[in-house]
């Protein structure tokens, strides 16, 4: 069947819930692989948006209100325990990449693309850009984000063009396999990818409905690279 590469960064716990369950859907053909690797916080502390959050001057009016309406004291405390969830969860590198018939991408939505985290790693899997590795495989993207208006959809499209210059086939949901986005309810996931709200202040936890889409990506992804290892075998026959 097909080697399934999850890979993603979470910050606060949201996109490895959504990890959690694109693995459950790209897992459920027999027979497939399924492999959840995490990209690393950045090394210093002092490179962390959430750090500096937490250190920002209350003498500052302006500070004291963003500071309420964020609740970044309890943003940090939540950003803390999600580290210590994941910890167990193996660091991706290079070889994970090549081991992977399809990857699915994960990553918080960071001013309309992805974080910095992602876009490193990616710079320092150029090896694989330029040898042709990645290229063929199928890959989508699932990511979470403040509210229904901060850039789930536009962090996909911007996200891809990386992905085409490492010369992979890009993977959506499609409408009539999820009507549950076909909705006024404030959920996240389009025809780009899956997606989940996780609220300003970082305190919403991820819709079931957000859940059974991302499961859906992991299970497209699965299916399409499992139809391209069989037509490649058939062309070696």
């Amino acid at each position: 069947m097909a080697n399934v590469l999850v890979v993603y960064y979470s910050a606060f716990g949201h996109v490895f819930q959504m990890a959690q369950a694109v693995a459950e859907g790209a897992g459920r053909e027999s027979g497939n692989d399924v492999r959840i690797v995490r990209i690393p916080e950045m090394a210093s502390p002092r490179n962390r948006t959430i750090t500096l959050d937490k250190e920002l001057p209350e003498s500052d009016e302006t500070v004291k209100e963003l500071s309420g309406r964020f609740r970044l004291t309890d943003r940090y405390a939540k950003y803390e325990a999600s580290l210590e969830l994941q910890k167990e969860i193996p660091i991706a590198t290079n070889d994970d990449l090549r081991w992977a018939d399809g990857i699915l991408w994960g990553f918080p939505t960071y001013y309309g693309s992805m974080p910095a985290q992602v876009k490193l790693f990616l710079e320092f899997a150029g090896e694989l850009c330029i040898d042709g590795s990645l290229e063929g495989k199928p890959t989508g993207i699932f990511n979470s984000t403040a509210s229904i208006h901060t850039g789930h959809e536009a962090t996909i499209l911007t996200s891809m063009v990386p992905l085409f210059h490492f010369g992979m086939i890009f993977v959506g949901l499609p409408y009539t396999e999820n009507p549950e986005y076909l909705t006024a309810d404030p959920i996240g996931c389009s025809p780009y990818g899956a997606s989940t709200l996780a609220g300003p202040d970082s305190s919403l936890s991820p819709d079931q409905r957000e859940l059974v889409m991302a499961a859906r990506l992991g299970e497209r992804v699965a299916r399409v690279a499992a139809a391209l290892q069989l037509y490649r075998k058939q062309k070696l026959l």
